[in-house]
C-alpha cells in the first residue's frame, strides 16, 4: 500500500528519469505509467467475497481450498511510451487488454 498511495510520485520520478517501467495494477498505467501487468483486482476482491460468503456460510476457513488469480490484464500507455521514445510493436499491443492513447 506504501507505493500505491505514491504511485503519482513513483510514475513522475520513473519519467524524470526515463526509465521504462511496468507495474503491477492498472491504476499505474492509468496514471501515466507505461504499462501494467497483473491481477484483475475487481476479480480478487469478487474471490475474496466468495471465501467471506463460505465462512459466514459455515465453512471451516482451514477447509477452503486456496485460490490462484485466474485473471491478469495488460494495460498499455501509448502516450507515455510516446514521451520515452519507445515504439511498442503491434503484436504486443494487440495481446493489450487495454490501450490509453
Amino acid at each position: 500500500m506504501f507505493f500505491f498511495s505514491r504511485r503519482a510520485l513513483v510514475i513522475d520520478q520513473t519519467g524524470k528519469l526515463r526509465l521504462p517501467a511496468i507495474y503491477e495494477w492498472r491504476h499505474y498505467a492509468e496514471a501515466g505509467g507505461l504499462m501494467s501487468y497483473g491481477t484483475s483486482l475487481t476479480e480478487s476482491f469478487k474471490q475474496a467475497g466468495g471465501y467471506v460468503a463460505r465462512v459466514l456460510k459455515g465453512e471451516r476457513p482451514a477447509e477452503i481450498p486456496v485460490m490462484q488469480a485466474s485473471k491478469f490484464e495488460l494495460v498499455l500507455n501509448l502516450k507515455t511510451a510516446r514521451q520515452l521514445g519507445i515504439e511498442i510493436p503491434p503484436s504486443f499491443s494487440a495481446r493489450a487488454d487495454e490501450i490509453i492513447e
